[in-house]
C-alpha cells in the first residue's frame, strides 16, 4: 500500500498522506514520494493548484516516526532530516498555490508541512500544535524559524514552549488557518476552493506567489521595487490581454497561463 496517495482532480493535484495506523506520521518513503509527485505537477500544465490531505483518520500528520528520525541513512541516501529540508523546500517553493485540508490532529513535523502550503483549509474537529518540546526534540523544518512569522510571537512562542495543541478555531483568529469547515465538508469544500483558483491565471497567480513569498525577507521598498518589475514583464502575457480583453467583451476569460 502507497504510503503516498497521487489523484487528480479536474485541474487540482491531491498529494494523500496514507498511513492512518500512524496518524499518518512521516517516512522517509513519504517524503521522497512528496518531492518526485511535486516535481511533475510542477511540469504537468493542466496541474493549476496542488492539495496536501491525508487519509481520513484522528490524524491530518502526527509529526515524524521518530524511528526513522533516529536511523542512520545507508551510503548515498539522505538522512531524514536532509530529506525533510528537501521536500519541505520543494512544497514550499511549489509555483502554483498550494492548499492544506486539515482533517484532524496536526503536530510538529504536521505543523512544519501545514506551514509550507499557502491556503490552509480546516475541519472544526481539527487541532495544530508544535509538540517538539513534549518529546525533548528541537524542530528542524519552520517550527521554530517560520511559525513566528505566519503567528504573533508570544503565540508561536506559547505553542513551542507548552507543546500544547489549540482548536483550529482559534489557530484562525491567529491567521494560521483561513476557512474552518464542517468536518464532512471539508475535502468537497477544497476541490471547490481548487475549481475556482484554476479559472484564474495560472501564470498571474504564480508571480503573485513569487513575489509575496520574496517580500518576507525584503525591506518594504524592495519588495514594491520587485512587485513593479514583475507588472512590466506581466504586461507582455497574453494572460492580461485575455483577461483586459474578456471585461470589456462582458464574458468570462479563459486563461492559458503565458
Amino acid at each position: 500500500m502507497s504510503e503516498l496517495l497521487v489523484e487528480k482532480k479536474g485541474q487540482a493535484g491531491w498529494l494523500i498522506l496514507n498511513r492512518p495506523k500512524a496518524f499518518n506520521s512521516l517516512t522517509r518513503t513519504i517524503l521522497e514520494e512528496l518531492a518526485i509527485a511535486l516535481t511533475d505537477f510542477e511540469q504537468d500544465d493542466n496541474i493549476r493548484v496542488v492539495v496536501l490531505a491525508a487519509t481520513d483518520c484522528p490524524a491530518f500528520c502526527a509529526g515524524a516516526d521518530l524511528k526513522q528520525v533516529l536511523e542512520k541513512a545507508e551510503p548515498g541516501e539522505k538522512d531524514f532530516l536532509m530529506q525533510c529540508r528537501t521536500s519541505f523546500g520543494a512544497l514550499r517553493n511549489c509555483s502554483k498555490p498550494v492548499i492544506a485540508a486539515i482533517n484532524g490532529m496536526t503536530m510538529a513535523g504536521g505543523l512544519e508541512l501545514t506551514m509550507c502550503c499557502d491556503i490552509v483549509i480546516a475541519s472544526n474537529k481539527a487541532t495544530l500544535g508544535d509538540a517538539h518540546s513534549n518529546f525533548g526534540v528541537f524542530p528542524g523544518a519552520g517550527g521554530a524559524a517560520i511559525l513566528p512569522k505566519l503567528v504573533p510571537v508570544n503565540v508561536a512562542k506559547y505553542l513551542l514552549f507548552t507543546g500544547k495543541s489549540l482548536p483550529a478555531s482559534e489557530m484562525k483568529q491567529y491567521g494560521l488557518v483561513n476557512e474552518i469547515v464542517e468536518h464532512e465538508q471539508l475535502y468537497s469544500r477544497v476541490q471547490e476552493l481548487c475549481d475556482d483558483l484554476a479559472e484564474k491565471s495560472p501564470l498571474v497567480l504564480q508571480r503573485m506567489k513569487k513575489i509575496a513569498n520574496q517580500a518576507q525577507d525584503q525591506t518594504r521598498q524592495s519588495a514594491l521595487d520587485s512587485e513593479l518589475l514583475e507588472l512590466r514583464e506581466h504586461f507582455l502575457s497574453a494572460d492580461i490581454q485575455e483577461g483586459l480583453a474578456a471585461f470589456s467583451e462582458k464574458r468570462k476569460p479563459v486563461f492559458i497561463g503565458n
